[in-house]
């Protein structure tokens, strides 16, 4: 039986890897290598395929028992959480264009950086000084990165940073929104509702921002019939690595999840630079190191003022 669960949690672990770094090394290879110029309509199938399958995963094969909203007020809770979750998706998706995967997983390292920063100001939480003092590290390494980063582009630098930031908001806004024991909502429940939501975010902006996306796209098609297939399993993947981030989190510890997302980030960089070739550095990669380093000392430091 052990055995069996053991074989099991790999095979999640290993799921849960290949689709966060399959849906990252595709999006990178639709938005900057293909040429599919449209990370707003990307990230609308993106949130198009979570509605369905989420849909699918909760109300027909019953993976999670259904969790009802129960108040217009938790309802907009959502909506305000499905729009940074949008700003997030989507600011990422378009720094991508212009920022090789190996600087982004940099810079998005910075994540427990801003998580603080948002914890402190918006939900005024203090954390001992020794956490504190782990993110130097952190930010430093991220600018000692981005100086030694031959392809640096400060547009999808700002963009990859937004990306980061409002991916902490969300992280804090969640732990104060979705408080109280009557609107808790397991992450697959969540997803169900935001992603919804963040399909009508996602369509004016698309028409506004990205005018004809889908006469283009269709033009595509038209010349090479696999950018279908490569929206559709994309869409797909991004609702994988949801699901799979949540197997993971309730069949391993939190300090083991720690660990593996630490490892994750490493294993994409450096599979995005086997791929797609882009020319890196010493300096580059040290920073990347030292980045890693203060979040593996964040996550110890926090665990120990616990």
């Amino acid at each position: 039986m052990n055995r069996s669960l053991k074989w099991f949690t790999i095979g999640l672990v290993s799921a849960w890897y290949a689709s966060n770094i399959g849906v990252l090394l595709l999006n990178k290879y639709l938005l900057s290598n293909y040429g599919f110029k449209y990370p707003i309509f990307l990230t609308l199938c993106h949130m198009i395929a979570c509605s369905l399958l989420s849909y699918a995963a909760i109300v027909w094969m019953k993976l999670v028992p259904l969790q009802i909203v129960k108040s217009r007020v938790q309802l907009l809770k959502i909506a305000t959480l499905s729009f940074v979750f949008c700003a997030s998706v989507v600011s990422g998706n378009v720094s991508l264009r212009y920022l090789p995967v190996s600087f982004t997983q940099a810079v998005g390292a910075t994540t427990p950086f801003f998580t603080a920063v948002f914890a402190y100001f918006v939900a005024v939480k203090r954390e001992a000084w020794l956490t504190y003092a782990t993110l130097i590290p952190v930010v430093a390494g991220v600018v000692i990165a981005s100086g030694g980063e031959p392809s640096f582009h400060l547009f999808g630098f700002i963009m990859c940073l937004g990306a980061t930031a409002a991916r902490a908001l969300k992280s804090v806004l969640q732990g104060i929104l979705l408080s109280s024991e009557g609107e808790k909502l397991n992450s697959m429940n969540l997803l169900l509702y935001m992603a919804p939501i963040a399909v009508l975010f996602l369509i004016p902006a698309t028409l506004l921002m990205e005018e004809n996306m889908v006469g283009i796209t269709i033009a595509l098609a038209r010349d090479d019939i696999k950018i279908i297939f490569y929206l559709l399993f994309n869409s797909a993947l991004a609702y994988c690595v949801n699901l799979t981030n949540f197997l993971v989190t309730k069949h391993t510890s939190a300090l083991t999840l720690q660990v593996l997302g630490n490892a994750k980030g490493a294993v994409a960089v450096v599979i995005s630079i086997l791929i797609f070739k882009n020319p890196i550095s010493a300096t580059g990669m040290m920073g990347y190191l030292l980045t890693v380093i203060g979040v593996v000392l964040y996550s110890e430091a926090k665990k120990r003022s616990k």
